[in-house]
């Protein structure tokens, strides 16, 4: 058996099964065509732009203090500055 190639110590790619019905399948291969790529690699763009905006989504989130988690639920001060902020950005 051939061991996976290693890069500091860190594997480079990992295989996963991935189960795909049919016709999203034929889809995804006729998108990766017209892109010119592999449908490996419109996958793995696929999953970062995912998480990607994740990412942004809660970066997003922690600047606004309207959804932080607060440590008494039910209770947020907001003073006036805070409160137009958020209704005009």
């Amino acid at each position: 058996m051939n061991s996976p190639r290693l890069k500091c110590g860190i594997l480079n790619r990992v295989r996963i099964p991935l189960d795909i019905p049919d016709h999203i399948h034929r889809r995804l291969k006729s998108r990766a065509a017209l892109l010119r790529c592999s449908v490996c690699e419109l996958i793995l763009r696929g999953v970062e732009n995912e998480l990607k905006c994740q990412s942004q989504a809660r970066t997003e989130e922690k600047n606004n203090p309207a959804t932080h988690q607060a440590k008494r639920p039910g209770w947020l001060r907001l003073s006036n500055r805070v409160i137009n902020e958020i209704i005009v950005p």
